[in-house]
């Protein structure tokens, strides 16, 4: 039986959890439909889920129909949440982009299409809801064609839109206006169908058919259902559609084993559970399996996903996504086996270790907070809890001040912040408060700097030489170590040790932001060897450790950068600004005092549309003004674009105080938590 992993993508509220119950519910899982309002859906499983209404991680289930078995993930709509989409894209063999036949084409409709097309993930389009009072099927079409993609092919028109009695009226061999039109778009991918086009010669429709597959299979035609996932219209279309358009896999189960972890969860006791997509081979109970920076850890249970749950099983098949059991290590965005051929360019972590970061489809986080526990005795406890939230969502980017006792996460706005608030309460008993969210700068090396600390002279209070040397590297390239030294000048633990120092500390440069696009280059080395007394006792203050090369590299590196010098980049949107003519007299100013720079503008009708780049530290406050500027009629799309220098005075890290130049000293507070280590005698 062949299998379709297929991801439900929309705006938030577009009604795609309405539409994932819809499915399971023709396809005979479930008896009831259930509903969002009411809590009762299948997918939304968290209590906060069905609390607020809206989906915060995505959950698969699985119905079959015919002969395709299809794993179905619900995704978040919400833009807050986007990095859970980001990590089912990679597991995807189609999608469903939903899109309300009310409010139409909407600022998070744009990014998730615009990421699909680059990822040439096999597309179908269902405009819901053409039920809802307001729907206007043909204007969602034309706003599609316009500002998403001009290669869609309706598959039908609406009947009766904006009532209880809306329906869906499918096209078939006999409409000739759909013929033709299919042909034309066909035409444009296939020089045969062009001359039968430009000749005026019928093809037969099973050929037409067969034809808009193979091109849907490419993403290179979109074919669009309209439909209400609340009375079923146009459902039995859109999952003829999904059986004979999307492209099923068929992956080879005797091949090497080969497959990526997109979700990670804890279980009832406490345990990692990895959801992963197999892309070829099988893994069994008891397979040992190899994971980036660890060593191989065995599977002791597994479950696949079957009519709408998971069941246990002896294994998970090519083609097919199963929950891992025994994986402690594991990490989501890491490989299983060989990695997939879509992510060789990586070895399935980024610069910081990070399995994630190499692929992102979209975006990082421009946004931090200071997470504040209530009581200080859940301090601990906090940092624990959050650091099982980052397990599930790498991207909040847990860090901790040692000095201060602080911890910081990053996020992508003020609902995600009052997610993580309230399953710190409901599921770890943890009551939380935050700083005031501020926008994430980064710094950049402006030359080179270098430094050295030598073994055995003071001021060096470790057993160990370590010499650095940074030098600036093009925008977007992250950090990258090299050695000048010998590789056997040292054990490779000490060398490892550096190497890690060098990424963590990094974390913060002069002005307390991440330092980026660098190299950081191992000049000197140096070290004493395992030695002992005259006696045979081993002495540890005469031999250098991995520790000595953790505590002494930040001293090196801080120095280096200080001399190098760094500056601060902020990072910049780009804006898309759909509003009334009337109202661009008093947007434009609006516009120029948050220091954005309009780019393009174009008028649409009564419309206009401008297009330019903004702070991203502006970006709430435009949100904030816009619907009185605009008379609640417009509409905003922002997307990160680029880090850009900042002009005038550098701004710190909030609640980072240190003098520029004496980030070494502020290190050396936490070296001085173990005391020096010197060698005697």
């Amino acid at each position: 039986m062949r299998t379709l992993n297929l991801g439900i993508l929309a705006h938030v509220d577009a009604g795609k959890t309405s539409l994932t119950e819809r499915l399971l519910h023709t396809a005979g899982v479930l008896d009831e439909i259930g509903s969002v309002d009411a809590g009762s859906t299948q997918t939304d499983f968290l209590p906060l889920e069905r609390q607020r209404g809206i989906t915060i991680r995505s959950a698969v289930v699985s119905f079959t129909l015919g002969d395709v078995t299809v794993n179905l993930i619900d995704t978040p709509g919400h833009p807050d949440f986007i990095a859970e989409v980001e990590r089912v894209l990679d597991v995807l063999d189609g999608a469903v982009l939903v899109i309300s036949a009310v409010e139409g084409v909407q600022p998070q409709t744009r990014v998730l299409m615009r990421t699909l097309r680059r990822l040439r993930i096999p597309t179908l389009v269902f405009v819901n809801k053409i039920d809802r009072a307001g729907a206007d099927g043909g204007r969602v079409l034309r706003t599609i064609a316009d500002r998403l993609t001009p290669a869609i092919v309706p598959m039908g028109t609406a009947r009766q839109p904006g009532t209880r009695d809306a329906g869906f009226r499918p096209y078939d061999g006999t409409d000739a206006s759909f013929v033709a039109t299919l042909t034309e778009r066909l035409a444009e991918h296939d020089d045969e169908m062009l001359a039968a086009y430009v000749d005026g010669t019928a093809l037969p429709y099973r050929r037409l058919h067969a034809e808009l597959a193979r091109r849907t299979g490419q993403a290179l035609l979109y074919p669009v259902y309209l439909g209400s996932a609340i009375t079923g219209a146009g459902i039995d279309e859109l999952v003829a559609g999904l059986r004979e358009l999307l492209p099923a896999a068929e992956g080879d189960s005797g091949g090497p084993v080969s497959g990526t972890v997109f979700k990670v969860e804890r279980g009832p006791a406490g345990e990692k559970v990895a959801y992963v997509r197999m892309f070829s081979g099988s893994v069994r109970i008891r397979d040992r399996l190899p994971l980036p920076g660890a060593e191989p850890e065995r599977v002791t249970a597994i479950s696949v996903f079957d009519r709408g749950t998971a069941l246990r099983s002896e294994s998970v098949d090519a083609g097919r996504i199963g929950k891992l059991w025994g994986l402690s290590s594991v990490r989501v965005g890491d490989p299983i086996g060989a990695p997939h051929p879509e992510q060789q360019h990586d070895d399935g972590r980024d610069d910081d270790g990070d399995p994630v970061a190499a692929r992102r489809r979209f975006p990082p986080p421009t946004l931090e907070t200071v997470v504040v526990a209530h009581r200080a005795g859940d301090r601990g406890a906090l940092h624990a809890a959050l650091t099982q939230l980052a397990e599930q969502d790498p991207l909040i980017n847990l860090r901790r001040d040692d000095v201060r006792q602080e911890i910081s996460v990053s996020l992508y706005g003020e609902v995600q912040k009052e997610v993580i608030q309230a399953t710190l309460a409901d599921e770890y008993g943890i009551e939380v408060d935050f700083r005031e969210t501020t926008t994430i700068c980064v710094e950049r090396p402006v030359g080179s700097g270098s430094a050295v600390e030598l073994i055995g002279v003071p001021p060096n209070p470790f057993l160990g030489t370590v010499g650095l040397r940074i030098d600036p590297a093009p925008a977007g390239t992250g950090v990258a170590f090299r050695l000048e030294v010998e590789l056997g000048s040292m054990p490779p633990a000490f060398f490892s040790a550096v190497e890690e120092t060098v990424r963590a500390t990094l974390q913060q440069g002069i002005f307390g932001w991440q330092v980026m696009d660098c190299t950081v280059s191992m000049t000197h080395s140096g070290y004493w060897a395992r030695q002992s007394h005259s006696h045979g006792v081993f002495d540890k203050s005469m031999s250098s450790t991995a520790g000595d090369f953790r505590n002494l590299t930040p001293l090196v590196l801080m120095t280096a950068l200080a001399r190098a010098g760094t500056r601060v980049y902020e990072p910049i949107h780009r804006f898309h600004l759909e509003l009334p003519a009337e109202a661009l007299g008093t947007v434009a100013p609006a516009l120029a005092r948050l220091g954005a720079v309009p780019l393009a503008s174009t008028v649409r009708g009564s419309a206009y549309l401008l297009e330019g780049e903004i702070p991203a530290a502006r970006v709430a406050r435009l949100q904030r003004q816009l619907p009185g500027l605009a008379r609640g009629e417009g509409v905003l799309d922002c997307t990160f674009d680029r880090y850009e220098r900042v002009r005038g005075a550098a701004p710190r890290r909030p609640r980072w105080d240190h003098n520029p130049l004496d980030r070494k000293e502020y290190l050396l507070q936490v070296v001085r938590r173990t005391g020096p280590r010197r060698g005697g005698g």
